[in-house]
């Protein structure tokens, strides 16, 4: 019996893969891997198929100096389009048009450290309007916010929060140096204090390395995460990351089918710059992913929702919310 086999049969008898474990198959024939990962997946989830999407909800002077960000203030990009946040008639709007399309999850993304009060209060008021009109999961994704703040955007009607730790606790100091590791696990952790559900994953192709990879993975499990979107590096002019190598297809499969192994009934959910692997991420689909981020990203295009929902048919998933 291989060790990829191995592994599977543990996590079928209920027991977790060690940090050495995911390590030492990392390394495995990816065949291999990729096959036992969509095995678990199919195993764990069925053919459950979570899409979401998003929208800017406020856009640009991003105050912190997150290297792969084409928003921040510290950098010199083609991202010129600044704005507040949007009204409650604009977010509705974006509401309607994606349910009507399909999607089940809609996520409200904004610019900054953080929101302020006043923001809070306002989004707060959209979030009750969407939720009034359209029937649609509302997810948040505020930056740094506390358990008070929450709680108040959980009795708007939202459900869940998003924050990513991007990568591991060991690489992200090189990263970004405007916020720690500490202060993004304490918004998650104040989510689910206020009862919301959260999801956090991470950019790959950062520099950061395979041990990087699960020992994010590692942290998201430790904290219960079940939503976890992998993130492909679109390497954006301006930023200090612009020079990176985008990973080819077969790494992101790789580095799919490992955190399927690692939290084997979780969302592992596709994310921004998909649209890079040629295929728009169907070989991923079929290494253990069974969710996407469709639609456009922050300050890139994306893969339309449509596109999707006839390639999610085509591999046999249903698309539900978990």
């Amino acid at each position: 019996m291989s060790f990829t086999e191995e592994l599977k049969q543990k996590i079928f008898a209920g027991a977790e893969i060690t940090r050495d474990e995911a390590l030492t198959l990392a390394g495995e024939p990816l065949e291999d891997l990729t096959a036992a990962a969509n095995e678990i997946r199919q195993k764990m989830c069925g053919n459950r198929f979570d899409m979401c999407t998003i929208i800017n909800g406020k856009c640009g002077r991003c105050s912190e100096d997150c290297k792969y960000c084409a928003q921040s203030v510290h950098y010199h990009t083609d991202c010129h389009d600044t704005y507040p946040l949007l009204s409650t008639e604009e977010l509705v709007k974006g509401a309607k048009r994606n349910k009507e399309q399909g999607v089940l999850r809609y996520s409200i993304v904004t610019s900054g450290r953080r929101l302020s009060d006043a923001e809070v209060a306002q989004v707060c008021e959209s979030i009750r309007e969407i939720r009034r009109q359209v029937d649609i999961a509302v997810c948040v994704s505020f930056g740094l916010l506390g358990e008070e703040h929450f709680q108040k955007i959980k009795e708007a009607g939202a459900s869940r929060v998003h924050c990513n730790l991007e990568s591991s606790r060991n690489y992200f100091p090189q990263i970004c140096t405007t916020h720690t590791y500490d202060e993004k696990i304490e918004t998650l952790k104040a989510a689910q204090r206020a009862g919301m559900s959260v999801c956090s994953g991470g950019i790959m192709g950062l520099g950061e390395t395979m041990e990087d990879r699960i020992d994010m993975a590692l942290t998201l499990r430790e904290l219960g995460v079940k939503s976890v979107p992998v993130n492909l590096l679109n390497p954006i002019k301006g930023t200090p990351y612009e020079n990176n190598r985008i990973l080819t297809n077969d790494e992101l499969c790789r580095i799919v089918a490992v955190f399927r192994f690692m939290i084997p009934d979780g969302d592992i959910r596709l994310a921004g710059g998909r649209g890079l692997v040629g295929d728009k991420g169907e070989k991923c689909f079929r290494s253990g992913a069974n969710a996407a981020i469709s639609g456009d990203m922050l300050t890139t295009a994306g893969i339309t929702a449509a596109t999707d929902m006839a390639l999610v048919k085509e591999l046999g998933y249903q698309v539900k919310k978990s």
